[in-house]
């Protein structure tokens, strides 16, 4: 049978570094026989977590799943069927997408039990990967604390799947002309030359991430 990959496209842009990330990713999964599946989170309209705590009512009707209903529905109640996750986002003032993080907070938060002998509702151990895209460099992001946010994030990630990868895209070129935009503080011929060069490297990484969650026992 079939692996069914889903990734989960967590910025607004559908053709731009997160999007082509994520996409290679599936395109990875599909090379190695899998089914997959890109989700806009854009296209959806949506709220993150109401603090209603109906997922963790004891024998309540929405215990272990949101409560909330709206255009997310649907895709949280059928995501349990995939059998490998990818969540992509850019890097916003240190931290995914609001329409990331509000994801996030629907999907997984039900998931986490509080609970010392159950910590997870989930209802199988799957592949989780997250992809970043980030503006600033690897030695800035650092400097500033990201991975201690990324930390936090796979922490969730492995609570509730069991397994927790990630892949940071970092100085990336966030436009293709860059005089119209505010943006004297950066060299744009440098940032063109790294998406050149440096880019495509990320792309094969992804690919071969992709791989490796397709073909996961």
């Amino acid at each position: 049978m079939k692996k069914t990959v889903v990734g989960l496209n967590g910025s607004p842009r559908k053709n731009w570094n997160t999007a082509t990330l994520l996409e290679r990713a599936l395109e990875g999964a599909a090379a190695a026989g899998a089914r997959t599946e890109l989700i806009h989170l854009d296209d959806l309209t949506f709220r993150g977590c109401s603090s209603c705590f109906e997922c963790k009512r004891k024998g309540g009707p929405s215990y272990g799943r949101c409560a909330l209903r709206d255009e997310l529905t649907p895709l949280l109640e059928r995501l349990p069927a995939a059998d490998a996750i990818f969540f992509a986002s850019p890097v916003y003032i240190g931290a995914e997408s609001a329409q990331m993080r509000a994801f996030m907070e629907r999907f997984l938060f039900p998931y986490i039990a509080y609970s010392q002998t159950t910590p997870s509702l989930y209802p199988k151990k799957i592949p989780a990967g997250f992809i970043y895209t980030m503006n600033v460099t690897e030695e800035q992001a650092a400097m500033i604390g990201f991975d201690r946010h990324f930390d936090v994030t796979d922490f969730a990630l492995q609570r509730v799947f069991g397994s927790s990868e990630r892949l940071l895209c970092t100085d990336t070129c966030q436009f293709d002309d860059y005089s119209a935009f505010t943006s004297d503080m950066f060299d744009a011929a440098a940032k063109r030359q790294r998406r050149l060069e440096n880019f495509p490297e990320d792309c094969r990484k992804a690919f071969a991430m992709g791989e490796r969650f397709a073909l996961a026992p």
